[in-house]
């Protein structure tokens, strides 16, 4: 899956909120000030759907876009190259480094593992 840039993944985590949008009611939704102009949004956008992010549909004269790919199977392709560039393709040093980090608290690792037996007892029936 191709990378987004910085810009691109803004835009792109509005079209996701937004479920399906025009390029007008993105510049709206954007929480920047100064508002950028319509027609870089539009440039991203083109570029967007050129890598396979978006699509389009005509309402009257003008596009509403929606998302081709979701927000989950981007989010699962960020986080296997997070892990395949910086944890050596192991899940486990991810979760290592995240408990070594104190990022996750014992509660936390409890309902994880909580989840995974939950899962194993499922794949078990």
């Amino acid at each position: 899956m191709k990378r987004l840039t910085r810009v691109e993944e803004e835009i792109m985590q509005q079209i996701w909120r937004m479920e399906s949008c025009s390029v007008q009611e993105i510049l709206e939704a954007l929480n920047q000030d100064p508002k950028p102009p319509h027609s870089t949004i539009s440039s991203v956008v083109r570029i967007l759907e050129n890598k396979g992010f978006l699509g389009h549909r005509t309402e009257g004269r003008s596009y509403v876009y929606f998302p081709i790919i979701t927000k989950a199977e981007y989010g699962s392709g960020s986080l296997d190259k997070l892990i395949g560039s910086y944890f050596g393709g192991s899940p486990k040093k991810l979760l290592s480094f995240l408990v070594n980090k104190e990022d996750l608290s014992l509660k936390d690792i409890q309902e994880l593992q909580d989840r995974l037996e939950h899962n194993e007892r499922k794949d078990e029936e």
